[in-house]
Parts: structure tokens; C-alpha cells; sequence
């Protein structure tokens, strides 16, 4: 994720961030041609990696004739906007890189429900129950560690370890952001929040606090500390370019339904309040189609395309073979992942 300073991530989700609304709007979608004056106009708030979503609205602007304006920021800091906004709403669409954002602003009403033929495009385990809204991508959950410093013998069986006396000092995270906060979030889901509390009492005493993923996969290679919790794209991104900050490092995926092999979502929802209903509702079933799948698996974000019989990169270990735990959506709960951070004195 693009990490921000503590109080955009973790403050958000109790405190309004008002800084969206300075955000400059980027106009992701190529020239529709001819006849688009007749066209819809939407304003996607997108919390997913910008280079990434500019490709799929390019590709999505060429297929319908539909401009897509893009807001860009991070989950909870647009899903807040988005609570604060209301039925006032400028917003056609939502997209994040993590869940839980998605969960707050449904929770409040706000979407309108996904058509039947997006919801079917993938899998049901990628979209909630009271189909408010839909996956499109996917990002694993993953152990680094520095094989140099850390012997095969010693790795973790389960990211639970990591709050153990033995992991003092040898594992860095970033608390303060979304990315790990929905980690933390699934841990809340599958383990209950006596163990959780204890998890992340047991973390604000082992492991060094870093600003963003990227940075605790460069400590790591650095070997100033044995081993990180991140996602997996990040590993493979640097390897696909100069591999400058992963050389030393090695990924492990849990694996075995853990909590650590955490599979988390980024969805896409349709803003109820929308004057462009039918076109909002395109753009969201686009994300998950063949063509915009393709798109995501094409691209150089290195996350997992979700839908029903796409393909990976094939640099990426297999989908089918990570063995991720079966977490319900709905429960991954945001605020209450901060409320218990903060008491742990992570956040």
C-alpha cells in the first residue's frame, strides 16, 4: 500500500480525515471517441494502487465510451470521506486494497447492491453476503526473513509465533497501515479478541515498527532485522525489477488455513446516492470480468486476479496452492482492529 503518516490510517477510522478533499481528481480514462458527450462521466474514489486502476479505466473508458475521473487516497481516509459525504456524495464508485474499508462504508448504507452477473464473475467467498459489494483482487499475506540470519529450522509455523519471547526483536511490521491493520483484522475474525489482545501485546514487545511493507522488506534485506509481515507483491515486484532491495530475502506463506496466510480482498462497490447508476454499475462488473482481469494479470501490480478462470502471473506462486483460512468478509472489522491496536500502544 501507499503508506501514510499514523493519523491518515489508524485515526481515520474513528476521526474523519479531511485531506481528500484536497485531493486533485486524475482523469485515468483515454479518449472515448467519438459520440461520448452522450456519456456518463463517473468519479471513482480509489484506494487501490493508482498505476494499476489508470490501466483498467483506460481499458474500460475504450470498451463503454465511459469516462472515469479518479480520486485517489487511502481505504479508511476515502471510506471516511465517504461516510462524512453521505447521500451528498460526489463518488459513483468505491475501490479499495483491503476489505474492512469496504465493510465501514456499508455499513453505513451507502452501497447500492452489485448486479447478479458481477456478483456471479467470481467465486462466493469474494464478495459479502448481503452482496453490497465485490472483490476483484487479491494480495497474500507473507513472512519475509533474511536466510542469512535466520535458519530454516527456526522460521514460524504460524504468523500466532510471532508474538512468542523468542521473536524479540526479530520481526518488523507497520502497524499503521491499512494493509497490516487488515491482517490484524483477520486474526480478530478466526482467533477472537482475548487472543488477538494478547497477539498484539505480544508484537508491541517483539517487533521493530516500520512506515509502509516496502520499508520492512528493505530492513530485512538490509539485515537490520531477520525477518517482516507483508504482502506478497511487494517481494515480487522488486524482483521483477532490480531485485536491489529483496536479493536477501525469502518469502514463506503459512499456508494450512492460518491466520498469517490471510487472503485479503480489494473490492469495488457502487455508491447508492450515484446519478449514474447503470454506468457505475458497469465500471465495478468490468473490474471483475475476463477483460479487466486480464488487464490486472497483465499489469505490473503483481496482485491475483479473482475471477473465474483467470490466470495469475506466472511468476506468482498458484492461488489454488496458498491454502488461505475461509474468513467471512462481513466480520473483518476495522474500527475495532484500531481500538485494540491502540490499547496495545501498536497504533
Amino acid at each position: 500500500m501507499r503508506f501514510n503518516a499514523r493519523v491518515a490510517s489508524a485515526a481515520g477510522l474513528v476521526a474523519v480525515v479531511l485531506g481528500v478533499a484536497a485531493c486533485g481528481t486524475s482523469d485515468g480514462a483515454t479518449d472515448p471517441g467519438s459520440g461520448a458527450g452522450d456519456k456518463a462521466t463517473l468519479t471513482l474514489y480509489n484506494a487501490q494502487h493508482e498505476d494499476l486502476m489508470k490501466l483498467m479505466v483506460a481499458d474500460f473508458t475504450k470498451a463503454t465510451g465511459i469516462k472515469v475521473n479518479m480520486r485517489n487516497g487511502e481505504d479508511f481516509e476515502l471510506g471516511n470521506q465517504l461516510v462524512q459525504e453521505g447521500s451528498a456524495s460526489p463518488a459513483d464508485v468505491f475501490v479499495t486494497e483491503n476489505s474492512p474499508a469496504m465493510t465501514l462504508v456499508d455499513s453505513k448504507g451507502l452501497f447500492a447492491k452489485v448486479d447478479d452477473a458481477t456478483l456471479a464473475q467470481v467465486p462466493p467467498q469474494f464478495a459479502p453476503a448481503d452482496k453490497d459489494w465485490v472483490g476483484f483482487a487479491a494480495r497474500s499475506t507473507v513472512f519475509v526473513y533474511n536466510p542469512t540470519q535466520l535458519a530454516a529450522a527456526a522460521l514460524p509455523t504460524s504468523i500466532m509465533d510471532l508474538a512468542k519471547l523468542e521473536w524479540k526483536g526479530k520481526v518488523g511490521i507497520s502497524p499503521a497501515g491499512a494493509d497490516f491493520q487488515a491482517i490484524v483484522s483477520a486474526v480478530l475474525a478466526l482467533k477472537g479478541e482475548a487472543a488477538t489482545t494478547a497477539w498484539l501485546k505480544g508484537l508491541k514487545d517483539n517487533a521493530k515498527v516500520y512506515q509502509g511493507n516496502s520499508a520492512v522488506m528493505k530492513a530485512v534485506n538490509a539485515g537490520e532485522v531477520q525477518s517482516g509481515v507483508i504482502y506478497h507483491y511487494y517481494w515480487y515486484k522488486d524482483q521483477a525489477e532490480s531485485g536491489a532491495n529483496s536479493k536477501n530475502v525469502k518469502q514463506l506463506y503459512f499456508g494450512n488455513q492460518d491466520p498469517g496466510a490471510f487472503l485479503s480482498i480489494s473490492g469495488a462497490g457502487v455508491i447508492k446516492s450515484s446519478k449514474h447508476q447503470a454506468e457505475a454499475q458497469q465500471l465495478v462488473k468490468y473490474l471483475n470480468s475476463a477483460a479487466g482481469q486480464t488487464v490486472l494479470a497483465d499489469s505490473k501490480a503483481l496482485e491475483y486476479p479473482i475471477g473465474n478462470g483467470a490466470t495469475a502471473n506466472k511468476a506468482l506462486k498458484p492461488l489454488t496452492e496458498l491454502s488461505p483460512p475461509t474468513v467471512d468478509l462481513t466480520t473483518l472489522n476495522g474500527p475495532k482492529v484500531v481500538e485494540l491496536m491502540q490499547q496495545a500502544g501498536l497504533l
